[in-house]
């Protein structure tokens, strides 16, 4: 996927006119954070196994390498193999020599933000070798060549109607808009596919090191069909998504679904553990595990190693004011909301991302709801922090922090330069109080007036309030 995040702001003003993306995202602001609150309120423990599910995380991180390498132990074991790739590419080109052993022509999919990360579907259609989503919102995409813009709801920013044309332009059917005919027509499409795939590829939510499994959860029933028919299956993923037990696991998924959508359970929670073994009536012949490292080894120790605890919930992109207002490809990259803001800049490069950890209020909602308490917000600042220090930072920005700093290191100073700008910005506005016009504050005021200071500073309100108690100490000691 090319990276776009360099025109965020192009795009964020795009995604502002777009009627029908902002009917789409006032779906999503409706939809998830209500399910969530409903869901959290009828489990009074959540908030300590968010405290238990953020303790482990890093007692995992501490110990990565020694699960990692359990689990491989164990994947073995039970007759897979685990492949490590250190780069996007090196997992691109494992993952073909695997389908080019089986002769593989054609190639089921199950949801994998990791393998849209390392752009893997353009990497085997380049080596002639056909990739077919089957996750109902990618299968969507795919057809229309498009991108997912949420990370649980990848087709969210799409309509009835944007659906209907791409199944009749591809189908070949008369158009609908019944939904419930549009998914029969998409199950008829892919059941084809399920049964002639010659390999399945599946992400994976987390791995066990203490069994060598891999679990996926969905509603749909599309990852089981693409793991079980096939005889090979390939579960690619990132290195970050090992735990030490089933019941550790158990944890995650009791945070993970109703912090994502809402439900108790999901529809389908599928565990895989190797290759079919004598006696099994389906599953693989060949199970493989591809480890995608991509920069996140780079993490541990480093002051974002916090980030490495994201179990891809989407919590805090469904209830952030900038995801809602400006939707996920406005982010111009695989990771969308606080988590992408974040993360893009770890994965790409803060040089191609440097926009995205400033496209935030600071409201703080993404660190309140995220299942594992990931401080999103200290995280961005430390993004800026790294923009300012490799002059990333627009001449005037950087300037004007410069300026800020020099007169808040002289507080008599700042408080006289204080004193005189709100005095000019009172006569600016004049008798109505409104600004509509003012050097260097373009990005407010030409969309919207900018109101002046009225009444006492909060410093001029903070010194009578100490001023009033000092001679109230004073009358009672007299």
């Amino acid at each position: 996927m090319q990276i776009n995040s360099p025109r965020f702001k192009e795009r964020a003003h795009q995604a502002l006119d777009d009627a029908n993306l902002q009917r789409a995202l006032g779906n999503l602001k409706a939809g998830f954070p209500q399910k969530r609150a409903q869901a959290v309120a009828c489990m009074p423990e959540f908030d300590d196994l968010r405290d238990q599910a953020r303790d482990l995380k890093n007692h995992i991180l501490e110990h990565l390498d020694l699960y990692l390498e359990q689990f491989e132990s164990k994947v073995v074991e039970n007759g897979g193999q685990v492949h490590w790739c250190r780069t996007g590419d090196d997992a691109c080109q494992t993952i073909l020599d695997i389908c080019r052993a089986v002769d593989a022509k054609t190639v089921t999919k199950g949801k994998s933000m990791v393998s849209e990360e390392i752009n893997l579907n353009a990497f085997l259609e380049a080596n002639r070798i056909q990739p077919v989503e089957t996750d109902l919102g990618e299968y969507i995409l795919q057809l229309r060549g498009d991108h997912p813009s949420h990370i649980i709801a990848p087709a969210i920013h799409l309509n009835l109607e944007d659906v209907s044309d791409a199944f009749h332009r591809h189908h070949r059917r008369p158009k609908s808009d019944d939904p419930a005919v549009l998914m029969r027509e998409a199950r008829e499409m892919l059941r084809k596919q399920f049964v002639a795939a010659d390999v399945g590829i599946t992400g994976a939510n987390f791995l066990v090191a203490e069994t060598g499994s891999t679990i996926i959860v969905t509603n749909e029933g599309n990852g089981d069909l693409t793991q079980t028919l096939p005889k090979t299956h390939i579960v690619i993923t990132s290195i970050e998504k090992v735990v030490p037990t089933l019941e550790d696991m158990t944890l995650f998924l009791r945070l993970l679904t109703r912090s994502a959508t809402g439900q108790e359970f999901s529809v389908y929670n599928t565990l895989s553990t190797g290759p079919r073994r004598p006696g099994d009536l389906d599953g693989p012949e060949n199970f493989h595990v591809v480890l995608v490292d991509n920069g996140r080894s780079d993490m541990i120790g480093s002051q974002f190693q916090e980030m490495l605890r994201c179990i891809r919930c989407s919590a805090c992109m469904n209830h952030c004011p900038v995801y809602g207002a400006v939707g996920g490809h406005s982010y111009g990259w695989v990771y969308p909301g606080p988590m992408g803001s974040v993360l893009t800049p770890q994965l790409v490069g803060i040089e191609q991302a440097a926009l995205l950890p400033n496209a935030s209020t600071f409201c703080g909602k993404c660190e309140e709801v995220c299942p594992v308490r990931i401080p999103l917000p200290k995280l961005m600042r430390h993004w800026r922090e790294k923009e300012f220090e490799k002059h990333l930072t627009p001449r005037a920005a950087r300037y004007g922090l410069g300026g800020w700093s020099f007169f808040a290191r002289r507080p008599r100073l700042y408080r006289l330069l204080s004193r005189v700008a709100n005095r000019a910005l009172r006569t600016l506005a004049g008798s109505k109080g409104r600004i509509h016009r003012l050097p260097l504050a373009g990005g407010w005021t030409d969309w919207r007036d900018m109101p002046a200071p009225s009444g006492r500073t909060f410093m001029q309100q903070w010194n009578e309030k100490k001023a009033g108690e000092t001679a109230v100490s004073r009358e009672k000691k007299a």
